[in-house]
């Protein structure tokens, strides 16, 4: 009787056009699937001389890679057994390119099972070091240059529990500071299954505001299981095979050798933990030790860090940016709050940096005072460092010269919108030095410097590479990208600016990398990658240029299909793919962001790889969000949204392209959000993808994206700008994607699964995926796939297929 009615009871739910349940994974069309399995171009990896490593990165991870097992604690991820960050990117491949001859040479002896990541080049630039991940643990492995022959760096693990690099040279390119994990140590800390207690937490009127993080600890067994997996035992490896133990273990997350070798800056997590912020916040201190493992000095203790407001000009207090001068043999430099880190606190001086050199036991020089916020600095000589600040509130960046040895006026370089793509000065350009540090480049015997830059401009992208005069304060322009291609530099061979290494691509050009000599104004092409998806050859792109209905100038890119010919073909289906942006100012929020020479990679986290199935697809079109005038961006968000996407349907409509009644609209995160407010608000489109979005504000109260104001400041622009609070507008059909092990701040799972909720019980025509073992990015082929395969559905049948709307019913720009 009983399975009778629950057949009843299944039969029902059917029919009234409900559903659950889990699923196999789906493969979509071919078409798709090939585009999805296309290898991606091999990463550059530059080095101190004229070698280059060429690593290409795996396609896709598998199901199987994500199932493995993992640890969320302390803000990241990790396998327990290997000490190996969980889903960390890592390359299959391994070659060698000299940038001047353009030999190419293979990486030989490795396993053929590949996971290398973590690539570090000896300060001579005589070998490579890289880890690679087997199923015992990390290994540490060195190649050797001239030969490409590489072997194994003795017997120890790794530990590559924390995301930072676990091992790091010695300046003589003998020996490496490795983090391992611990030889002998007991069993990980059993979970008793019997609590002790409940897990309690207090605040006693102090203000801890906090975004809303993930992975961070519950309860006392995570602390237990975190403090183990995070002890590490400091190794000295030399390149013949002897290794020695420095010290005792410890949660040593950072070990950084001073330029000379001499010392070591050692980082160490300390308890108390806490439940409420992540490892980064946690107590730690930092000492220099001997090269031997002797302490040398204790340079700072922090406490817990859980009072800095959720600002972008927030910082915390004490010691912070602690790292080794790149120029000087052993000199520390930091930097020091003076507003106690609160942007709200009036302060002539925000930010200190000061320096401290060997044996350290003087009392700290103070080389910079800095109206905003330390930004970085860049070193090159006792006359000669860049300090750049920052205020994000007022959207400003400067970029000082000073002069570390004698201390005094700075000088002012640069100073300007860091939202104005068109008048950045591009980035200073740095080399290796003799001991492996990173300084700048410099030219005319000291009197200038290089600079690297995107080259924005209303044309699009034009990759540039100045010489700065530090005496006349102007730039030089040497070389700028020009024609219908794309080219970025990637590396300068030579001081005198002669020699560079380039990257060329176009829209039907995969990207290769050429050597340029920029005196002769001549290239020569260092490799010649196939292209990896032929089938998008005569796919078209074009950067479209339009307004907003208040003035506001919109660019986009129109992508359509392979083949496509309007006057052959008609209109089109269409999907819009963007991404909100919030802005200060008009000017800036209409330059042109992108370049229409760039090649077209349809990768499978966005839309493109719908050309295949017949569709044009609106990448990237302009949605700025203003607040000018002193105003906030968000308490206007849903009509400046409304009117970028009006404008941006309305210009692929009268270009011919898109068919006014089939227009679907998607994004992943914020795009996410975007796109079921639009759904919500508008008429504009027939349905929706939202993948891994937040969609109720109030479920992440103290700020989010470029919000700085909390919930309780700004209740009603969080409450409208919620797309939960709207759920019964939105009658359009919408696809709710979501990794079910999303790590993002505030796209909790949750915040799809009580979006569908909404749409259900309102009788919404809606569909909830979630993808196990996913994060906010996907990674397993299966699972991506899988994804592939439900947009291909869903935009079949409710865009591709959808039926002209009735005159009578003309699509609306608001509801």
């Amino acid at each position: 009787m009983m399975k009778r009615w629950i057949a009843v009871a299944v039969l029902l739910l059917s029919m009234a056009g409900v559903t659950a349940g889990q699923e196999t994974y789906k493969v979509p069309a071919k078409e798709l699937v090939d585009l999805a399995d296309a290898p991606p171009p091999p990463s550059a990896f530059t080095g101190p001389g004229d070698w280059l490593l060429l690593a290409r990165p795996a396609v896709m991870f598998t199901i199987a890679d994500l199932s493995e097992p993992e640890l969320r604690l302390g803000g990241y991820r990790f396998n327990p057994v290997t000490h190996e960050q969980s889903r960390a990117t890592y390359a299959v491949e391994l070659s060698l390119l000299n940038g001047t001859t353009g030999e190419r040479r293979a990486i030989t002896g490795v396993p053929s099972r590949l996971r290398a990541r973590n690539f570090s080049w000896s300060p001579d630039g005589s070998r490579l070091a890289f880890t690679i991940a087997t199923d015992a643990g990390v290994t540490l492995w060195t190649a050797d240059v001239t030969s490409g022959r590489a072997s194994r760096l003795g017997t120890v693990l790794l530990n590559g529990t924390h995301p930072r690099r676990p091992f790091d040279w010695l300046p003589d390119s003998r020996t490496i500071i490795a983090r391992a994990v611990p030889a002998k140590r007991a069993a990980p800390p059993a979970e008793t299954r019997v609590p002790a207690g409940p897990v309690v937490q207090e605040n006693l009127g102090r203000r801890t505001p906090s975004r809303t993080l993930q992975d961070l600890l519950t309860n006392e067994h995570d602390a237990a299981l975190f403090d183990y997996h995070l002890q590490s035992q400091l190794v000295a490896l030399s390149l013949d095979g002897t290794a020695r133990n420095l010290g005792a273990p410890g949660m040593i997350v950072r070990t950084e050798p001073s330029p000379d070798g001499q010392y070591l800056l050692v980082e160490t997590v300390r308890r108390p933990f806490s439940y409420i912020v992540p490892e980064g916040r946690f107590p730690r201190r930092f000492d220099v030790w001997t090269r031997n493992g002797d302490v040398v000095r204790q340079i700072a203790e922090l406490p817990l860090i859980d009072t800095v407001i959720p600002d972008r000009d927030a910082a915390a207090e004490g010691v912070r940016n602690l790292s080794w001068r790149g120029d000087e043999a052993a000199t520390l430099f930091w930097v020091e709050a003076q507003d106690k880190g609160n942007p709200k606190i009036e302060a002539p001086v925000r930010d200190k940096v000061l320096m401290l050199a060997a044996p350290f036991s003087g009392t700290p020089t103070e080389v910079a005072s800095l109206a905003t916020r330390f930004g970085g600095v860049q070193w090159a000589n006792g006359d000669l460092a860049l300090v750049h600040e920052r205020w994000w509130k007022a959207r400003r960046i400067k970029t000082w010269r000073i002069r570390p040895s004698q201390p005094g006026t700075p000088e002012l370089l640069f100073d300007r919108s860091a939202e104005d793509r068109y008048t950045a000065p591009g980035t200073p350009v740095m080399q290796r030095n003799a001991r492996g540090m990173s300084v700048l480049r410099l030219a005319d015997s000291g009197k200038a410097f290089y600079l690297f830059g995107e080259g924005a401009s209303p044309e699009g992208d034009r990759p540039f590479v100045d010489r700065f005069d530090l005496t006349t304060k102007n730039a030089t322009r040497l070389w700028r990208s020009e024609g219908q291609q794309y080219e970025t530099p990637i590396e300068m061979l030579d001081d005198d600016g002669r020699r560079l290494v380039t990257r060329r691509e176009s829209p039907s050009e995969p990207p290769n990398y050429f050597l340029r000599d920029l005196r002769a104004d001549t290239s020569r092409a260092l490799t010649t990658f196939p292209h990896p998806t032929p089938q998008l050859v005569t796919a078209k792109k074009e950067l479209l240029r339009y307004e907003r209905a208040d003035g506001v100038k919109l660019t986009a890119t129109l992508y359509t299909p392979p083949g496509y010919d309007a006057a052959r073909d008609g209109r089109l289906p269409v999907i819009v793919w963007a991404y909100p942006e919030e802005f200060l100012s008009a000017d800036a929020a209409g330059q042109v962001t992108t370049s229409p020479h760039r090649f077209i990679r349809a990768g499978v986290g966005g839309a493109l790889p719908h050309l295949m199935r017949g569709y044009a697809v609106l990448d990237d079109p302009s949605i700025p969000i203003i607040g000018a005038g002193g105003a906030q961006p968000n308490d206007t968000y849903i009509e400046q949204l409304i009117a970028g996407a009006q404008a941006a349907v309305d210009e692929v409509v009268r270009r011919g392209v898109g068919d006014r009644d089939r227009f679907a609209v998607a994004g992943h995160s914020y795009g996410a959000f975007m796109t079921t407010n639009l759904l919500a608000h508008t008429d504009l489109f027939r349905a929706g993808i939202a993948r891994s979005g937040a969609y109720n504000r109030t479920l992440t109260p103290f700020t989010f994206q470029a919000e700085d104001r909390s919930f309780w400041e700004a209740s009603e622009t969080y409450i409208r700008m919620s797309p939960f609070m709207h759920a019964q507008k939105l009658n359009e059909p919408l696809l709710l994607i979501h990794g079910a092990a999303d790590d993002n701040p505030g796209s909790f799972p949750m915040q799809s699964e009580r979006l569908f909720q909404a749409l259900k019980g309102l009788g919404g025509t809606a569909r909830l995926v979630m993808l196990p073992h996913e994060a906010h990015g996907y990674r397993a082929r299966e699972s991506l796939l899988h994804m592939l395969w439900e947009q291909d559905r869903w935009l079949e049948t409710y865009v591709k297929n959808a039926k002209p709307r009735d005159a009578a019913a003309a699509p609306a720009a608001t509801k």
